[in-house]
């Protein structure tokens, strides 16, 4: 009987991508792909239609894209993304683990074997399906005998996987190596729901912080080759961090223990691809690291996770406690755990007793109590990171780094200070002619007799106390009395001047104003509809030659915080400005609306403009038919809506005589003349007292009697 055949890939209707997929592929908004598809004539048309919503063949997409160059995303990354796809498709099919471990042990047979996974006769006709999954289940009893890395996973699976062989060779001629598709097949953990794979994952911030304390390229250069480890190990995700940031990964030796046998498995593979030689690679399956290879030289690692309502702070410290065991002299760790057990206070003796201990063993080089949200999956669970040193230098016996960055964004900036802030105290100890950005160094002696308390710096740093900002507030504040004195005295004047605010109301008679639409003011030439400009995030900065107006600044955001260069704005091509009285609004997130009086900026989407035409037989005054436009009726949006009810274009107003429009719009101008100098008092008055509040919370300001 003959056996069954399997088609190529190409073929297969997993490919099929939506609109909003298409977009994360080319990593641009929702919206710019109708609008392709709209403008070009050659995007592909849809395979099929389900419920109205088209579906497209993913390789037709990715051959647009590259052939237009279109999109925000570079060519591998696009066939990186479109092979991820079609691999995630198959998660019914094998269920997600299942499918990550077949593909990742693909992707390691290839690399241990260095040959492709799938022939060129196999690529050029129908396969037999029964012979190829035999042909690589052969393969991998070859390269490994000893099961080590993918036999198991191999032998568990049947012929069927043979597609994944395919999508394994796809992803790695995207992603170039076996090492970069293994990384990219990981990041599919949270798109397939593999909550046991992406639970404790770090962001990637913290991961880089963890990575810049560490400094292995600097041990590399001094030892030549180091020993890392790490005695949670999960999926590997510190280690692949470690081995990455150095030029030779041939240059580590890597040390792991993780009790969970298939994850053992993937760290396993993981840091062979990254290119940890396989001599040089002991990954355990228990709960103990043992240090068969070599004594770590450097430790990072993670405390397992415990519920809050379960959690043990003395199970924390005594991790802790176990990892300080695995350090020899000379030599760091840098263990996350909950900042419950590592930084806040400890009313319970016994855990008391034990964080007391580890401090007094000199072994603890740093506590850093870190930002929220440091676990995506676990937004409320809160890290703190120790950073221990055996046998630290002389200057730093007795003492300890405290850093607090909780209220912090772990960015760039702070990472970098923070991170100068331990090494400095790591190298040099009290010695260093260096002044702490986000801590203090305390005695531990003096921590000691504050038993159980929280291990927090005792007040500001003192390179924040000693700042130029901070040496300058009393003059600041000085500065602003000042102006604060001359807005009253203006705004005095200016009441001397017009006199109190008087409005000559009277109940209308006679013939109602008749109601009208913008879509008839359009239609009229008496207003123009102008579209907004779809502006790269990284095009807007605080320094451009021109104001950028969008939903921040109709919703109350400073008007001047966002700008553009007039070069970069040059390159969009049809780029235009405000002119002097443009109604610039906003219907999402809700409706707004504001009048540039000054023009000369730019509007950016979802903004629009609606421009005042001169000379109409019936002129229009901008603050009035914006005052209008806000107080029309049923123009908001119910909870459950996508959209406003209706389009400003729907928006019915009053179509006041030329007279009562002239009255209003003198009374409004004089109500934003009035609000004017109200408003630079108020922004003066909350200048004086922010100055004077963070003076007083840093001890470095006091107020003397009048």
């Amino acid at each position: 009987m003959a056996q069954p055949s399997f088609p190529l890939p190409e073929s297969s209707a997993i490919s099929l991508v939506s609109m909003s997929e298409i977009a994360a592929m080319a990593q641009v908004q929702r919206s710019v792909v109708p609008t392709w598809r709209r403008r070009h004539s050659g995007f592909p048309t849809a395979a099929f239609e389900n419920a109205g919503r088209p579906w497209f063949d993913g390789r037709e997409v990715v051959e647009w894209l590259l052939a237009t160059g279109l999109g925000n995303a570079d060519p591998a990354h696009l066939r990186a993304e479109l092979a991820l796809h079609v691999i995630s498709g198959h998660k019914h099919l094998f269920g997600p683990r299942r499918l990550v471990e077949i593909v990742g042990s693909l992707l390691c047979l290839r690399h241990l074997d260095q040959k492709p996974l799938v022939s060129d006769k196999e690529d050029d006709k129908q396969i037999n399906v029964n012979e190829a999954w035999a042909a690589l289940q052969n393969r991998a009893e070859r390269m490994d005998p000893e099961d080590e890395f993918v036999l198991r996973e191999l032998r568990a699976a049947d012929s069927s996987a043979v597609v994944l062989a395919h999508l394994a060779e796809d992803l790695v001629e995207a992603a170039y190596t076996t090492g970069s598709a293994y990384e990219r097949l990981l990041g599919l953990r949270a798109r397939l729901e593999l909550t046991e794979l992406t639970a404790e994952a770090v962001t990637p911030g913290l991961r880089d912080l963890l990575v810049q304390l560490a400094d292995p390229r600097s041990m590399v250069e001094r030892r030549e080759q180091i020993t890392v480890a790490d005695p949670h190990a999960r999926t590997g995700d510190l280690l692949a961090a470690i081995v990455h940031a150095v030029d030779d990964p041939a240059t580590i030796c890597a040390l792991a223990a993780e009790p969970d046998g298939p994850l053992a498995r993937l760290v396993r593979r993981r840091l062979l691809l990254a290119g940890v030689e396989e001599l040089k690679l002991d990954v355990q399956i228990g709960l103990d690291l043992e240090e068969r290879l070599a004594d770590p030289d450097l430790i990072i690692t993670q405390l397992p996770y415990q519920a809050a309502e379960k959690r043990s702070k003395f199970v924390a410290l005594v991790g802790i406690e176990k990892v300080a065991d695995l350090l020899g002299p000379g030599r760091t760790a840098l263990v996350l755990g909950p900042a419950d057990a590592l930084v806040d206070v400890l009313p319970d003796t016994q855990e008391a007793q034990l964080r007391s201990s580890l401090l007094r063993s000199g072994v603890v080089e740093a506590v850093i109590d870190l930002p929220g949200g440091m676990t995506p999956y676990r937004p409320g669970y809160r890290l703190a990171l120790w950073v221990l040193t055996r046998d630290p230098v002389t200057a730093a016996r007795g003492y300890v780094l405290l850093a607090d960055v909780s209220a912090e964004p772990l960015n760039e900036q702070v990472r970098t200070r923070l991170v100068e802030d331990v090494l400095i105290w790591r190298a040099e100890g009290r010695h260093a002619r260096h002044d702490p950005r986000y801590g203090h160094v305390v005695s531990i002696a003096q921590l000691d007799a504050k038993f159980g308390g929280p291990l927090a710096p005792p007040g500001p740093p003192a390179s924040q106390t000693l700042s130029r900002t901070v040496t300058e507030r009393p003059a600041l504040i000085a500065e602003a009395e000042g102006r604060l004195q001359r807005a009253g005295e203006q705004a005095q004047r200016y009441a001397d001047e017009h006199g109190r605010t008087r409005i000559n109301v009277v109940r209308r008679t006679g013939r109602m104003p008749t109601p009208t639409t913008v879509r008839a003011l359009i239609a009229g030439r008496r207003v123009m509809k102008v579209s907004g400009h779809r502006l790269a995030p990284e095009h807007i900065v605080p320094d451009g030659h021109h104001n950028v107006l969008g939903p921040e600044e109709i919703g109350g955001g400073p008007v001047g915080a966002r700008r553009i260069d007039r070069a970069v704005l040059a390159t969009y091509g049809n780029a235009a400005f405000t002119e002097p009285g443009d109604i610039v609004y906003t219907t999402s997130p809700q409706l707004g609306l504001m009048v540039d009086h000054d023009g000369f900026s730019v509007v950016a989407f979802p903004a629009r403009i609606l421009r005042i035409v001169p000379n109409a037989e019936r002129p229009l005054a901008p603050r009035v038919l914006a005052a209008l436009l806000g107080a029309a009726r049923n123009t908001g949006r119910s909870p459950g809506a996508v959209r406003a009810a209706r389009p400003i274009e729907d928006f019915v107003v009053p179509d006041l005589d030329p007279a009562d429009m002239r009255r209003a719009d003198a009374f409004l101008a004089d109500i934003e003349r009035r609000q004017g100098l109200l408003h630079n008092q108020d922004d003066t008055l909350t200048e004086i007292r922010r100055l004077a509040v963070a003076g007083l919370a840093d001890g470095t300001l006091t107020i003397d009697d009048p």
